[in-house]
C-alpha cells in the first residue's frame, strides 16, 4: 500500500529521527540529464546550493551517504569536495546498498532519510524512516514517498531536504550562525 505524504507535524517528527541521508545522482544532485562527449567523458551539472547544504548537514551531524547505479569518477570528485565518505556507486540495488549501510553504521531503519527519482529507489524510499522525491520524479515515486520537495532534481532539492532535517533537529540556527556573524562582522567595519 502506498505512503500517505505526512503531515508538516509528523514530517518534522520523521526528519528529528535521520542520522543518515542517502542520495540518488541523477535526477536528485543532478537534473536527470546524461551529457556524453564524443570522446565518452561524461557531463554532470551540480548545484552549489545543494553543495552547501550537504556541508552544513554534515556539520551538524548528519551523515550523507550517495548511492547510484552508475559509477562516474565526476561523482567520487563531487562527493570529496563535499566530503562524503560514503560513496556506492554501480549499485542498481539500491536497498541493498543501503541495508550495508545500515549495519555499517549501526542504524535503524528509522534514523535514514533516502532522496531519489525512478523506480531503482523505491524499495529504498518505502523502507526507510523519510522517504523523499522531487516533483520532477514518476508518479510512482510521488505515490510512494512521504515528501516531495519544491524543487527539482539539480535545482536545490537536496538543499531544501538538508534545510528541512535541521530544522527539525535544532541545529538549523547553529548552522546558519558563523554565516550572520560574518556578515555582522563585515557591516560593522
Amino acid at each position: 500500500m502506498p505512503s500517505q505524504e505526512l503531515t508538516a507535524a509528523q514530517l518534522a517528527r520523521h526528519a528529528h529521527s535521520v542520522r543518515l541521508l542517502a542520495l540518488d545522482v541523477d535526477g536528485v544532485l543532478s537534473d536527470g540529464q546524461l551529457y556524453f562527449s564524443n570522446q565518452d567523458e561524461e557531463i554532470k551539472a551540480f548545484n552549489s546550493l545543494d553543495g552547501q547544504g550537504i556541508k552544513m548537514l554534515q556539520a551538524s551531524g548528519v551523515k550523507v551517504a550517495i548511492i547510484t547505479g552508475r559509477s562516474s569518477n565526476i561523482v567520487s570528485q563531487r562527493a570529496q569536495q563535499l566530503g562524503i565518505e560514503l560513496v556506492l556507486q554501480g549499485r542498481e540495488d539500491k536497498l541493498t546498498a543501503l541495508h550495508e549501510l545500515t549495519q555499517h553504521l549501526q542504524l535503524d531503519w528509522a534514523n535514514m532519510a533516502y532522496m531519489g527519482d525512478d523506480l531503482p529507489d523505491l524499495a529504498a524510499i518505502i523502507k526507510v524512516g523519510l522517504g523523499i522525491t522531487l516533483p520532477n520524479a514518476t508518479s510512482t515515486m510521488m505515490q510512494y514517498s512521504q515528501y516531495v520537495t519544491r524543487r527539482n532534481g539539480g535545482q536545490g532539492a537536496v538543499r531544501e531536504v538538508c534545510d528541512l532535517i535541521m530544522q527539525a533537529q535544532g541545529t538549523w540556527d547553529a548552522a546558519l550562525a558563523p554565516y550572520l556573524n560574518t556578515s555582522l562582522t563585515a557591516a560593522s567595519k
